[in-house]
């Protein structure tokens, strides 16, 4: 039996009300797009995303500073590994982890956990720790360096301006103060530029890219953020940063990283979330969806 004329009628507008809404979409800008879905919760949010390869940008509320939180043991394990470029330090160099160096227990440090008593650990071992949020093994790291001023200095020296990121404070302070881990601040323009100079201008050692990249790939912090909706099988080489959860209050969720294209270019994202009262879920996702969006505009 044929449909009648009255639901093929009605069936054609639905299609063409569909349609016409998706069409309305795809036409508007990556940066209008964010700022829906950064308009979507509670909270600040601010983006920049570089393509590499041509220098093209997608912003939005970039030039903002945000807690990093531990997406600021990026930088901490880009000083490390360069005082090693430097021949200062060895990656099979051991290094002690004695209990007095563990965080207070509100922190996320696997080390602490496994070794209660301290542990000898190589400068290599730290790293990989470092880079899966264990704050115990990045302040171990920053203080072997020297402390958080060469980290600062160091990032500064890269052509970061001291206004837009700060490495001020361990995280022995920043885990037992909620509100001093404004100190350690980024603009997302800054992080995304950071991320472009670590992979694209040669400021460490083919090997020693090559190992922070793999760290940063093999994560397993925050899979629902950047790469939360990307196709199956992207690599994404990204570092996460999670404050505590106070009165309902999350001061910062944040993501920055490197995806590679289907094409094989590069994009360099950073997405930060500030002062909160969503869900970890809702916040994961904003992050989530606005990596989707920059990763489609370049795709």
């Amino acid at each position: 039996m044929k449909p009648s004329n009255h639901y093929l009628r009605q069936a054609i507008s639905i299609l063409l009300f569909v349609l016409s809404h998706f069409y309305s979409y795809s036409q508007i800008s990556p940066e209008q797009k964010i700022e829906q879905h950064a308009q979507s919760i509670s909270g600040n949010v601010g983006v920049h995303a570089i393509l590499l390869e041509t220098g093209e940008t997608v912003s939005y509320q970039a030039d903002q500073r945000f807690p990093m939180q531990s997406v600021y043991k990026f930088p901490i394990a880009m000083a490390v590994l360069n005082q090693v470029d430097q021949g200062k330090l060895s990656l099979d160099q051991v290094i002690p982890v004695l209990p007095s160096d563990y965080i207070p227990k509100q922190g996320y440090s696997p080390i602490r956990e496994k070794f209660p008593d301290g542990v000898e650990l190589t400068v290599r071992e730290l790293l990989g720790y470092t880079i899966r949020s264990d704050g115990s093994a990045s302040d171990v790291l920053l203080k072997t360096i020297g402390g958080a001023k060469v980290a600062d200095q160091y990032v500064y020296s890269l052509g970061v301006a001291d206004e837009d990121m700060a490495i001020a404070l361990p995280e022995m302070i920043q885990v037992a103060n909620d509100t001093v881990q404004y100190q350690n601040y980024s603009t997302p323009r800054a992080m995304t530029e950071l991320l472009k100079i670590f992979y694209m201008d040669s400021v460490l050692s083919t090997e020693n890219q090559d190992l922070l990249f793999k760290d940063m790939v093999d994560s397993k912090t925050g899979l629902g953020r950047i790469k939360g909706l990307l196709p199956k099988g992207t690599i994404v080489a990204h570092k996460t940063g999670t404050s505590g959860t106070y009165k309902g209050l999350t001061r910062a969720t944040n993501d920055a990283g490197i995806i590679i294209l289907p094409n094989g270019d590069h994009l360099a994202i950073t997405v930060f979330v500030s002062d909160s009262h969503a869900s970890d879920k809702e916040r994961d996702k904003v992050i989530a969806n606005i990596a989707k969006v920059v990763f489609g505009y370049w795709r």
